[in-house]
């Protein structure tokens, strides 16, 4: 049975509300619009913005749910590998090293990997490989630590490894029941990630219920197993320079997982949640608006990690003159 049809851009109102605006030298230059959820600790929706019951695509913000199921069919990752598999690493050496890990524990190489080749996410990573003499690889590309699980629970499973991305494959075939289950929603529409796996949508608060799941499921189950790997491993989900590494850092019990087109999703350990996507995908909005829901819920740092987060000046001959801030 093929999935319904993602929700066409005229599904949306003309006038989502504004979460973030860019201002230059005191002048409001622009805005970036979206939705925005956050969840009460019994899972009720606390404070919404837009209208975050419409599907999205969550784009990596699902990996964790894909990392629940590749444990859910055999596979067993623990520490770093694990929250590797939930990653969009910035292709650190030692993420590197980790993803070669698990391919040759299942007897795999890099050449077995379909992401795309690219470059480090991080820009200070990407230019140091460059001036290295490297060129773009499929180990680079963020979600090789994702593809890499899924290969293994192949060969684990005696699955074909060629077609491990195809919609059908046992494996992505779990990765969905396991998002739909977690999330309490059905799928509304699949799609092709930008790493070539199946992308299936769900609506901001499911998304948040599905994080929610995870840091509130019993000891040992699969989804508690991503949620403590994540939490003890926040370097190997994103890297030493990213917002996720410094909020789950920073916050005892967080577990925080971006996506592309500025997707955000944060679970808490009292099982409070939120789930965001700014419209346009700018990713320059995604940390001012991250920073000022999480003061709305209450969340302090012990130092400036808020701040570092919501940081995201505008710049005018090389020096500050502006910022993009949260409107809300």
């Amino acid at each position: 049975m093929s999935a319904p049809s993602a929700p066409s851009s005229a599904s949306l109102p003309a006038d989502l509300p504004v979460l973030a605006e860019v201002v230059r030298s005191g002048f409001v230059e622009g805005h970036h619009r979206g939705s925005l959820v956050i969840l009460a600790a019994d899972g009720s929706v606390d404070f919404a913005l837009g209208v975050p019951e419409l599907p999205v695509f969550p784009r990596s913000s699902n990996k964790p749910m894909q990392a629940t199921a590749v444990l859910r069919t055999g596979l067993d990752l623990d520490g770093v590998f694990l929250a590797l598999a939930a990653a969009s690493h910035s292709a650190e050496t030692f993420h590197l090293e980790a993803v070669r890990k698990i391919l040759a524990s299942a007897g795999l190489d890099e050449s077995d990997l379909q992401t795309p080749p690219s470059l480090s996410l991080d820009e200070d990573e990407a230019e140091a490989w460059i001036r290295a003499g490297g060129r773009r690889e499929r180990i680079l590309m963020d979600c090789s630590g994702k593809h890499a699980a899924m290969l293994a629970s192949c060969v684990h499973n005696g699955w074909d490894t060629a077609t491990y991305l195809d919609e059908n494959h046992p494996v992505q075939v779990e990765a969905r029941a396991t998002l739909e289950e977690l999330s309490g929603e059905p799928v509304a529409a699949v799609g092709t990630d930008g790493c070539g796996a199946p992308l299936m949508a769900v609506s901001l608060v499911a998304l948040a219920r599905a994080f929610r799941a995870h840091v509130l499921a019993d000891p040992g189950t699969p989804q508690r197993r991503v949620a403590d790997a994540m939490r003890a491993h926040p370097e190997y989900v994103a890297g030493t320079r990213r917002i996720d590494t410094w909020l789950m850092r920073a916050v005892p019990g967080a577990m925080a997982k971006m996506g592309a087109e500025s997707v955000q999703a944060v679970a808490l350990p009292d099982g409070r949640a939120l789930a965001f996507k700014i419209d346009d995908g700018a990713k320059r909005a995604l940390g001012p608006v991250l920073a000022a829901a999480l003061r709305r819920m209450g969340v302090t740092t012990e130092d400036d990690t808020l701040d570092r987060i919501a940081a995201a000046p505008l710049l005018g001959g090389g020096a500050p003159v502006g910022e993009v801030r949260a409107a809300f």
